[in-house]
C-alpha cells in the first residue's frame, strides 16, 4: 500500500510538470530555455543527494559513449512531448504519450530478442488504434501537436529499451544521472539562441517545475523498491484524471468523447500487455 500511495503522489507531481511546463510556454518561455534551466536546477541537486549518501561513484559509467547517445535520444523525448503541448490538450497529450508502451514491446522484440504472444499484439494493435481515435478529425488540438508526442513517445520507448540493454553493466543511477546531464548540456548550448527574459513569476514557476520533476522521480524509484513493478506500474494511468482536471481548471477545456474513448482503449490494452507480462514471468519461475 505503501508503495501504491508514493506510486499516487509520483504521477500527480509529474503530471503538475507537464502543466506548469505548458503554462511557461504559454508565458512565452521557450522549451529549450525550460529543459536548460530545469537541468541547472536538477544536476546539482542529484550531486548532492548522491554526496550526502556517499554513492557519488556509482554515477560513474563504464560504457560512456553509450551514455551519450542514450541521451541524444533521450534529449528529444521531453523536448517533443513539450512542444506538443503547446498545441493540444494535456489529457490528449498524456494519452497519446501512453502509446510508448506499445512501441517499447515492439522495439523489445527487435532488440532484445523478447517473444510476443497472441494476446500482447491484438493489443498492441489495440492500443494504436486507441491512439488514432484520440488523434482523428474530432481531436482536441492540431495534427502537429500530436506527431510530436507520438515522437517523444517513440524516444521515450528507445531510452527504456537502451536502459534495459545497459542494466547489466550500468546502475541505474548512473544511467539517470547521465541522462540528465546529456539533456542539460545540449540544451545550455542551444540556449543562447532561444534565451528570452522572464518575469520572476515565470522562474518561480520554473523552479516548482523542477523540483516537483526531482520529487517525482524520486517517489516513484521508491514506489518500485517497495513493492513489485507490475503491480504498481497501472496507477501510472491516473496521470490522464491529472490532466483532465488541470484542463478543465486551468484551461477550462473539456476534451470530447473521442478522448475519452480513445484513452479507454489506450488504457485497457495497456493494463493487458502488464498483466500478460506478469502471467508469462510468473510461467517461467
Amino acid at each position: 500500500m505503501h508503495g501504491i500511495a508514493l506510486m499516487l503522489i509520483a504521477i500527480g507531481l509529474l503530471s503538475g510538470m507537464d502543466a506548469i511546463a505548458k503554462i511557461l510556454m504559454q508565458g512565452g518561455m521557450p522549451a529549450i530555455q525550460i529543459l536548460a534551466l530545469r537541468s541547472v536546477i536538477i544536476i546539482p541537486l542529484l550531486l548532492s543527494v548522491f554526496a550526502l549518501k556517499g554513492n557519488l561513484a556509482t554515477l560513474k559509467p563504464t560504457r560512456p559513449v553509450w551514455h551519450l547517445g542514450r541521451g541524444l535520444i533521450g534529449f528529444v523525448a521531453p523536448l517533443t512531448f513539450f512542444l506538443g503541448i503547446q498545441l493540444i490538450p494535456l489529457t490528449d497529450a498524456v494519452t497519446v504519450s501512453f502509446s510508448a508502451i506499445f512501441i517499447i514491446t515492439l522495439l523489445s522484440i527487435v532488440f532484445l530478442g523478447e517473444k510476443v504472444g497472441i494476446h500482447r499484439w491484438i493489443s498492441i494493435l489495440t492500443g494504436f488504434i486507441g491512439v488514432m481515435v484520440v488523434i482523428g478529425p474530432k481531436g482536441g488540438g492540431e495534427l502537429m501537436g500530436y506527431t510530436l508526442v507520438l515522437t517523444g513517445s517513440v524516444a521515450y520507448a528507445i531510452l527504456f529499451i537502451s536502459g534495459r540493454y545497459l542494466s547489466d553493466t550500468e546502475s541505474v543511477s548512473s544511467l539517470v544521472f547521465s541522462f540528465n546531464l546529456t539533456v542539460g548540456l545540449i540544451s545550455l548550448c542551444l540556449l543562447p539562441f532561444f534565451w528570452q527574459a522572464q518575469s520572476l513569476e515565470q522562474y518561480g514557476l520554473l523552479l516548482c517545475l523542477a523540483l516537483f520533476a526531482v520529487c517525482g522521480h524520486h517517489l516513484m524509484t521508491l514506489a518500485v523498491s517497495l513493492a513489485e513493478a507490475s503491480l504498481i506500474a497501472p496507477f501510472e494511468y491516473t496521470a490522464v484524471l491529472w490532466a483532465l482536471g488541470f484542463d478543465l481548471l486551468i484551461w477550462q477545456v473539456v476534451p470530447p468523447m473521442s478522448t475519452a474513448i480513445g484513452a479507454a482503449i489506450v488504457i485497457s490494452s495497456g493494463l493487458y500487455i502488464v498483466y500478460r507480462e506478469r502471467a508469462n514471468e510468473t510461467q517461467s519461475i
